[in-house]
């Protein structure tokens, strides 16, 4: 079996201050204490300088963590007038290692589809980041038994345009929409079947992407709940929506990622 190093991404959507990004590193250097899990932190575009220079000022004490910096969306334009858009080279520059796309609020909110998405993900790659790709299937459609369908359309764009290889430089978020921003999670052993599906998806077109791929937990996931969903085989830790906005639990989620 692969050795994938669990991630705890977190996601404060539109959400947070620089106050909180200095209460996080201060925890961080105290309580963090290896580098067997990788933590990113996905704040709201006008806070990554301030994200930036903590990590800039905590990195020699950070005990060896592996703490990254993320975007939560990037145009798929390299430039342009696209007023109010941020391109994936300007995130670079601005200290980003990696950018969400496709989340279920972009989709559904914004209009994006799965080609647009997988635009973006393209974007992302050829401008050095690392995409974190969002699925996930709504209530309607899991009712219906359709969420392996929703989720390999989802995947196969992306694929289609990309390649499978492409999937060696992303991570890969199954975001139960049932779930996202409800206090509802999906059982382990529900999250396990999904996360199991897109492995084996991937890896009949490349059994190395899928043995490696990282494939995080994004619905709902709690200190009280995350345990048993990382000790899920398929599981890589979790995309971290309003526990990431909360620094005690924030990084209860990093150390139980840790012993995972």
């Amino acid at each position: 079996m692969a050795l994938r190093r669990p991630m705890i991404a977190g996601n404060w959507k539109m959400n947070g201050s620089g106050t909180l990004a200095n209460e996080l590193f201060r925890k961080f250097t105290s309580k963090l204490k290896n580098d067997s899990a990788e933590v990113v932190l996905c704040p709201p575009t006008i806070y990554l300088e301030s994200v930036r220079q903590q990590l800039e000022s905590t990195k020699d004490s950070l005990n060896g963590s592996l703490v990254r910096m993320g975007a939560q969306n990037v145009s798929q334009h390299d430039f342009g007038a696209y007023t109010g858009e941020v391109s994936a080279k300007m995130l670079k520059e601005a200290g980003c290692n990696y950018v969400i796309v496709g989340h279920s609020e972009r989709r559904r909110m914004y209009g994006e589809t799965s080609d647009i998405v997988a635009d973006k993900f393209a974007a992302a790659q050829k401008n050095g980041l690392t995409p974190i790709l969002c699925v996930g299937e709504s209530g309607p459609a899991r009712e219906a038994r359709r969420t392996f369908e929703v989720i390999a359309e989802e995947l196969d764009i992306v694929i289609e345009k990309n390649g499978t290889m492409a999937f060696d430089n992303a991570i890969i978020a199954y975001e139960p929409l049932w779930a996202v921003g409800t206090g509802k999670s999906a059982t382990p052993e529900q999250a396990q079947e999904v996360h199991a599906f897109i492995r084996k998806r991937l890896s009949e077109v490349s059994p190395f992407i899928g043995e490696n791929v990282r494939i995080l937990y994004g619905g709902s996931v709690t200190p009280s709940n995350a345990a048993d969903l990382f000790a899920q085989p398929d599981v890589d830790g979790g995309l971290i929506g309003g526990a990431s906005l909360n620094s005690t639990e924030f990084l209860s989620l990093c150390r139980i990622a840790m012993s995972a």
